[in-house]
Parts: C-alpha cells; sequence; structure tokens
C-alpha cells in the first residue's frame, strides 16, 4: 500500500493519530522536501515518530517516482507531505502514477495553508484563485498572474499569493558543466513579494492601465502559520514592500476591496500601528 499523508503547518505533532500509526508500520517512509517545509526540521520529526525518515527532494520525487513506488505493491511505504497531501500538483502524479501500476493507496489530509489563512479573520469562502508568485531573476519576470489577481478584485475576492521556495535548486552554471552543484536554500519573503508587485504596478501604471492595486492598497502578510512564532501584520503594499516577518515560510494576501464588518474588525488587531 501507498500512503500519502500530510503533515500539517507546526511542528512533529499536528500529524493525525491515522497518520502516525501508518508512519509507525510502514517500511519505508519518505519525506518530500520541495514544495514546503516544516520549521521543526527532520531530526525532530525522526525523534517523534521514532524512525528513520529518507528525503526525498525534487529530483527523487520528479524522476524517481517509480523507484518510490517499486516496493509499494508487496510492503508498505509511506510519502510525507508538508500541509495537506493534494497542495501541490506533484503528491497528484505520484497518486495516478500508483492507480497506473495497479498499487493500492490511501491518502491522509491535514491542515495547509489554503485552510489556515482564515486564521486572519478574512472568510474562506471570499477568497478567489490562489496565485504563486515567483523568484524574479535579471532576464526572467514573469507577471502572468497579475491577471489573476485582477480578476478576483473585480469580482470582490481576496486573493493568496504563494510565495516561491527555492531548494536544491542547481546553479545554472552546473546545468551548463552537466555537473550538479545547488544554491543555498532561499525563500521569499513577504517584502519581496511586495516589492516585485510594486514594480508591476509601476509598469502597468506607465502603460495606463487600470491598477488591480495601488500602494495604499491593504494587504496582510503572514509568517509561519500554524506555529507558535505565527506573526500576521496588515498595512499597505508601500509600508509590507519594507516589513521583515522574520523566519520563513511567508505567505501574503490582497483582500477585497470591501470587507465583511467581521472581517474588518477581526483585521484591525493586526493593523500596523
Amino acid at each position: 500500500m501507498f500512503y500519502l499523508i500530510g503533515l500539517g503547518l507546526g511542528d512533529p505533532k499536528d500529524v493525525t493519530i491515522k497518520g502516525l500509526e501508518i508512519i509507525k508500520r510502514c517500511e519505508k517512509v519518505y519525506l518530500e522536501a520541495y514544495t514546503s517545509i516544516l520549521s521543526c526540521g527532520k531530526e525532530a520529526l525522526e525523534e517523534f515518530y521514532g524512525r528513520e525518515l529518507i528525503i526525498a527532494d525534487r529530483d527523487l520525487v520528479e524522476q524517481g517516482a517509480d523507484d518510490i513506488l517499486s516496493n509499494a505493491d508487496s510492503k508498505d511505504v509511506a510519502m510525507l507531505v508538508v500541509g495537506d497531501p493534494f497542495g501541490a500538483t506533484t503528491h497528484t502524479d505520484l497518486i495516478l502514477r500508483a492507480k497506473q501500476s495497479g498499487i493500492k493507496f490511501e491518502v491522509v489530509h491535514n491542515a495547509s495553508i489554503m485552510n489556515a489563512v482564515g486564521c486572519c479573520g478574512l472568510q474562506l469562502y471570499s477568497f478567489g484563485e490562489t496565485i504563486s508568485i515567483p523568484y524574479w531573476s535579471d532576464t526572467w519576470k514573469p507577471d502572468s498572474f497579475y491577471d489573476k489577481i485582477k480578476a478576483n478584485v473585480d469580482h470582490g475576492l481576496h486573493t493568496l499569493c504563494l510565495l516561491d521556495i527555492k531548494v536544491k535548486e542547481p546553479t545554472l552554471e552546473s546545468l551548463m558543466k552537466k555537473k550538479r552543484e545547488y544554491m543555498p536554500p532561499r525563500f521569499m519573503s513577504v517584502a519581496e513579494a511586495c516589492e516585485q508587485l510594486y514594480q508591476i504596478i509601476v509598469k502597468k501604471r506607465n502603460e495606463g492601465q487600470e491598477l488591480a492595486y495601488t500602494e495604499e492598497s491593504l494587504f496582510v502578510g503572514l509568517a509561519r502559520v500554524g506555529h507558535e512564532t505565527q506573526q500576521i501584520v496588515a498595512c499597505s503594499l508601500e509600508k509590507m514592500r519594507n516589513f521583515d516577518l522574520g523566519a520563513p515560510l511567508h505567505s501574503l494576501i490582497l483582500p477585497a476591496k470591501e470587507l465583511h464588518p467581521l472581517e474588518t474588525e477581526y483585521l484591525e488587531q493586526f493593523l500596523m500601528k
């Protein structure tokens, strides 16, 4: 049997009882370690579970999926995922591969950033399409996600922005040399995301386009959601560009222009003074 198990957001104890029981009896347990991270680290998980975990990086999950599933037809194998298992398309692909190979599977769900963002007081059913903000480079500055933000704004919906992470990313030089060398891990901060969002509206304004938001629009920054050091701040885009929310992981929300009175009241406690 192949098990895809969500770990939740905060620490080792966020795993469900069902998930923990499965982890303890599996022959092999992989920890997916590139679509998200747990702030507690691999060692804390191993101590709580009482067993060794096999780190599954991008190369193993995307290129070695058949190796992960190879023994699941006769033994119990688990893949642990931060948040909920279906928070990334990679995990959906694993399930499809298992089905194609005739391998039985089971999914154990858990909390993810997609529902935990309710901690800021914005109502979940008022969120529109979630967008991802990638790191820019000197030669690559995509902004197609802006159109999705604008569509949400036009429909009176909140926008959750998931921020880029880079874990075990090969350097350009190593790809050219065909010898893998990796960049240090990077986790996009709320300030970095807001700087890119600011540059986008400067460009749109110069092109004479109608803006989805301005420098004065209210944004909500979230850090380490679900952890004891969770932090939330609400302020203008201009202020958020220079605000430090500390250690990762960060997320960002552009609230709708019109809020429910309860949303307004709850957000007030997070307003930057």
